[in-house]
């Protein structure tokens, strides 16, 4: 059951407002900077070392049961833009009214960013902390590998190629995360200013 439920919570189909974000590569495609499936997949490396690292984290300590309040914090302060900031939670409701029509949540009364309530939601389903992390740090590249399809017209088959590619990465971010004695604070600027010059756009095809 648990397999069964770390799938479920690791699809692209799971109805938490995911494909509503493409993590920052819109902003990157408009800037020049990717344009092809190896420039995407040099962004999806550095996404997953960055952002994804201290996604995979957050989700592993929120799962694993630590003070809401104190991760929240943390994570603000790891998180520089207000854009940024917008989003996480604006994917952290939609994941938690998910979670609470699959699984019973205890109750949150406050907006989670999304990690945070990525782990929430893990720890209801029964997963554990490395399954939590590892969910985190797949979901850091599935989604803009399925916006790229959209923005660059890659080649779908091609696009999941890759993303298979990064299966070992995903699995070794993970394990980091789960392993670390103090919560990572990697730094991704070009994705902060990349928010910040997204949100100011008046037509887009995705919110971050």
């Amino acid at each position: 059951m648990p397999d069964t439920t770390l799938l479920l919570l690791a699809d692209g189909r799971f109805p938490a407002g995911g494909h509503a974000h493409s993590g920052g590569l819109e902003a990157a495609v408009t800037a020049g900077r990717v344009r092809d499936l190896d420039g995407l997949a040099g962004f999806l490396r550095g996404r997953l070392a960055t952002a994804g690292l201290v996604s995979a984290a957050f989700a592993a300590a929120a799962c694993r049961g630590d003070d809401l309040g104190r991760l929240e914090a943390e994570l603000d302060a790891r998180t520089p833009s207000p854009a940024l900031r917008k989003a996480s939670r604006a994917q952290g409701r939609a994941l938690l009214r998910t979670g609470r029509a699959l699984w019973t949540l205890s109750t949150v009364e406050r907006e989670l960013h999304h990690p945070v309530a990525l782990g929430v939601v893990a720890a209801a389903a029964g997963l554990t902390p490395a399954e939590a992390a590892l969910t985190a740090a797949y979901g850091t590249v599935t989604g803009p590998a399925s916006a790229a399809v959209r923005l660059l017209g890659l080649d779908p088959y091609a696009t999941h190629a890759l993303v298979a590619r990064l299966a070992a990465d995903c699995d070794s971010v993970a394990a980091r995360a789960t392993t670390m004695d103090d919560l990572p604070a990697c730094s991704a600027p070009l994705l902060d200013i990349g928010a910040e010059a997204h949100a100011t756009w008046e037509v887009r095809l995705f919110a971050s």
